[in-house]
């Protein structure tokens, strides 16, 4: 598995699996079944842990997850959608509809930090503000292109 997306919260990497007991309680209070459990075929050290794959299901940032963690690999203190860093969404101009010259604007009217995390320019080209993007993936899962013209790159960011 690829560096993964991990849920709203998440401790830096090292950290996180150090202090994920895999217990899969983060998963199980998540009402939108995005937080997924990684498995065998993960790797031995991913096993058990928690993951988004935002193409297919993204974090709504309903924060129940960092509540529901026992350990604190997800910080409890992280509770307001707007100060979640999970990843930094990219956008790819040679494949992104609105920067080809067609009027798209699915991520821009769909990201919960609404014409912060993602700006229209003087075009109506969206450009990702990297101060307030949260990585939550919801652009990403919206974006009308066959391979997201917009992907999370996952890490946390202070």
């Amino acid at each position: 598995m690829k560096k993964p997306l991990r849920p709203p919260g998440a401790l830096p990497e090292r950290d996180f699996l150090a202090r994920c007991l895999r217990c899969g309680k983060c998963a199980q209070v998540c009402p939108f079944q995005s937080i997924r459990i990684a498995g065998l075929l993960d790797g031995l050290e991913q096993m058990g842990t928690p993951f988004i794959k935002p193409r297919e299901k993204p974090c709504w940032l309903c924060m129940k997850c960092t509540a529901a963690c026992p350990s604190g690999a997800l910080d409890r203190k992280v509770k307001a959608k707007e100060i979640v860093r999970m990843g930094l969404a990219k956008i790819d101009n040679k494949t992104c509809l609105a920067w080809q010259g067609t009027l798209c604007r699915s991520c821009y009217d769909e990201c919960p930090i609404f014409n912060e995390a993602l700006v229209m320019d003087a075009e109506l080209r969206p450009v990702v503000n990297d101060k307030k993007c949260t990585g939550c993936g919801i652009c990403e899962s919206v974006c009308p292109v066959d391979q997201a013209a917009i992907v999370v790159q996952p890490g946390v960011r202070s």
